[in-house]
């Protein structure tokens, strides 16, 4: 009897240790601060601290569904009924976002920054990669259809997290933009976390996944099934330009090949020829340009 017990104990035991280890390393990722985000996009030539202070911004606070304040800035410095939305990735912050508003002011186009949830000055308590954030980026849309009319042309860009919130959105909650750029979204979350298992932890999956799964869903309310842009892909209507790089080891570039090959009706692949995770635009900032320019052209831009 002793010894079922303390069977039963280091069963129980591994079951928790790694149900909590495994799901606080998901929900409370560790997040960049301004500085490292700032210092590195600064290294890369992609943000001037000056020339971002001093640009007009209208900075916004917005209900969550979710109980907190999503904030965010518009920068509107167009006569024109142009706008895009730009979804960061998971760690970072609207700052990150900062390099792809200049690419689209440039354009002519007017654009929305913000920070979802956990991130940045916006509130909630964990991150879902997609889930929650979803609901938050039609909150987004709404206010902003509302704030410069509806009659706006709205594009939405998303890099890696912000992709797949881009992506559940069009195709879960609300096909609300007339197009999206996802630029190296996973395709599937349990997909994805099982690649960064055996890529940081080299730990079989069937020790970890089974736990990890039922933990989510009792921790944070959702399931890794939901959190795939594989299975709501075929539902958007409007445009998708699909961006990876090939070099990338983070999210592979054959997640985003499957979420093209699953898009129906209009849609365009870019695959840069250099470029770690999310380095598309870094490395390859003309092509990238002339991409988004080819891919309006496509559609009537």
């Amino acid at each position: 009897m002793k010894k079922v017990v303390i069977g039963l104990f280091i069963i129980l035991s591994y079951i928790f240790i790694v149900g909590f280890f495994f799901t606080n390393k998901m929900m409370y990722i560790k997040k960049k601060t301004d500085k490292e985000i700032i210092d590195r996009e600064t290294m890369l030539e992609l943000f001037n601290q000056e020339e971002f202070d001093a640009l007009e911004k209208k900075d916004f606070s917005i209900p969550s569904r979710f109980g907190y304040t999503i904030k965010g800035s518009l920068i509107e410095l167009h006569e024109t009924n142009r706008y895009i939305i730009l979804c960061h990735g998971v760690t970072v912050n609207r700052l990150n976002s900062v390099k792809y508003m200049n690419l689209f002011l440039q354009k002519g186009w007017n654009v929305l920054i913000y920070d979802h949830r956990r991130h940045g000055e916006s509130g909630g308590k964990t991150t879902s990669y997609g889930h929650y954030e979803k609901f938050d980026l039609q909150s987004v849309v709404h206010w902003l259809k509302q704030e410069a009319c509806d009659s706006i042309v709205l594009g939405i860009h998303g890099e890696s997290m912000g992709a797949v919130t881009t992506l559940l959105y069009a195709g879960m909650v609300e096909d609300g933009a007339d197009f999206y750029i996802a630029d190296c979204p996973f395709s599937e979350l349990e997909a994805q976390l099982l690649y960064r298992l055996k890529a940081e932890f080299k730990v079989p999956s069937f020790l970890v996944m089974p736990i990890a799964k039922p933990f989510v869903q009792l921790r944070d309310r959702y399931s890794l099934k939901d959190v795939s842009p594989i299975n709501s892909v075929a539902n958007i209507k409007s445009p998708v330009l699909f961006i990876h790089s090939k070099d990338d080891d983070y999210i592979p570039s054959e997640m985003t090949h499957q979420l093209y090959e699953k898009k129906k009706g209009a849609k365009k692949l870019y695959l840069a020829e250099k470029g770690s995770h999310a380095m598309s635009y870094a490395e390859n900032r003309e092509e990238y340009s002339n991409v988004i320019d080819d891919f309006f052209d496509e559609i009537g831009l």
